[in-house]
């Protein structure tokens, strides 16, 4: 395994979207990614991190909360409820967080690493997680969540950290 770059906010990969993974994809390489990516999450440390990332345009997502690692590939969500408000960071914006409002309760769909079809669910953190790195997967970063006062000052405050 290998800890990969991880790309910071101002890289144009985060705002790309990202290609759906093909079932001709999944397979020892795709695991290897998931891997790599997993190591580079840990080591980070965070609890999620999108192919983007760490500049690979297709759509995988590997995530740890506490629970034990997973990995989605093609994450669809299809169920939203309630609200929960929550400081949220970002590896790629780091040493930030905010107080963003994002759903309490979340359902996703995708593929694990064998290819098969699963669903997550999960609240609060978890739910949250699904919501931030399927984002990812369309060029969308957390900053873009914040209303327009506050997403001038958070890019504000990231120029000066890039100076």
């Amino acid at each position: 395994m290998a800890i990969l770059p991880i790309r910071k906010y101002g890289d144009p990969v985060l705002r790309r979207v990202a290609s759906r993974v093909s079932p001709g994809e999944i397979g020892p390489e795709l695991r290897k990614l998931a891997d790599d990516m997993l190591e580079t999450m840990y080591d980070a440390p965070g609890v999620g991190l999108a192919g983007p990332q760490v500049g690979v345009e297709k759509q995988i997502f590997v995530f740890d909360i506490g629970s034990g690692p997973g990995a989605l590939i093609n994450p669809r969500i299809l169920k939203t409820e309630g609200t929960w408000v929550y400081n949220e960071g970002c590896l790629s914006v780091p040493g930030l967080w905010f107080e963003i409002e994002r759903p309490g309760f979340v359902v996703a769909t995708g593929l694990d690493l064998d290819g098969k079809e699963i669903t997550v669910e999960g609240d609060e953190l978890l739910g949250r997680l699904l919501l931030h790195e399927t984002d990812h997967l369309e060029g969308v970063l957390l900053i873009d969540r914040l209303d327009r006062e506050r997403r001038k000052e958070a890019l504000a405050e990231i120029r000066r950290r890039l100076m």
